[in-house]
């Protein structure tokens, strides 16, 4: 029989599937009609992707918060980041394999609209570590800091939802938006790989490290570095799309100003 604590965590995993299904067919649609009328003249496909998209931001500040906030008070985790008491972090990764269950079951079911492969396995790695944190509760520090990451999916999202909408790409809130997002995305993806890496570092090799079976090293290790590198190509994607965007702006405001009879 299951203890009262993990208990609560499958019923917290379980509620969390629940809800973001419902937020998907129920609460997306109706807050999307009543805040963006753009939403009713959209396809039956942009119709999915778009509530898939804001039921992920909804799901991205959630856990995001939750994981700002162990980091900076739970000394448990901070103190012993392998082995120290993963109470909260539970929790939050919780709250996310039920996200995840729920965006995999949505990206199957509707495939023509937001199938994904790379969505598919992703979601499948994640869950394979999650399992030995919510099934063992090893190394909740190094699993919290990678949900540091969804910070950056609101304005991944963002960009999508300005570009379904007809919003030119040198806009002001498109340009706003795209300089957020590469910002946000350098310091929560790229600029925090030091001190994760440094931490693993700093355990490697100890006896709480050799604590940790094979399946849940491998879990750890390479999916750190397969996530990273793929974190680096993305980067230098949105850094040049962001400066490409930012040029076209520049010559497209010093074309006006000729026209106009002025120079820079």
């Amino acid at each position: 029989a299951m203890d009262p604590f993990s208990q609560l965590i499958f019923t917290i995993s379980v509620a969390s599937f629940v809800i973001f299904q419902w937020l998907f067919h129920k609460g997306s649609p109706w807050v999307s009609t009543h805040f963006s009328p753009g939403f009713l003249s959209l396809s039956d496909k942009q119709k999915v992707e778009w509530n898939s998209r804001t039921v992920s931001t909804f799901h991205a500040l959630l856990v995001g918060i939750f994981c700002l906030c162990i980091l900076m008070f739970d000394d448990a985790v901070n103190e012993d980041p392998v082995w120290g008491d993963p109470t909260l972090v539970k929790i939050n990764v919780a709250i996310t394999t039920g996200y995840l269950i729920s965006d995999l079951l949505l990206i199957f079911y509707y495939w023509k609209a937001i199938g994904d492969k790379f969505f598919v396995i992703h979601h499948v790695a994640a869950l394979y570590a999650y399992y030995y944190v919510l099934g063992q509760g090893m190394l909740p520090y190094f699993a919290n800091f990678r949900l540091l990451a969804e910070f950056s999916t609101p304005c991944v999202n963002q960009r999508w939802f300005f570009e379904v909408l007809g919003y030119p790409k040198t806009s002001r809130p498109n340009m706003a938006n795209g300089i957020a997002m590469a910002a946000v995305f350098f310091m929560v993806r790229i600029a925090v790989m030091p001190v994760y890496y440094s931490r693993m570092y700093a355990v490697y090799g100890t006896e709480a490290f050799y604590l940790v079976p094979w399946g849940g090293r491998v879990a750890w290790i390479c999916s750190s570095i397969c996530l990273d590198i793929m974190n680096i190509m993305w980067m230098h994607k949105i850094a040049r799309g962001c400066y490409k965007v930012l040029r076209s702006a520049r010559q497209s405001r010093a074309g006006k100003s000729q026209e106009n009879g002025k120079t820079d």
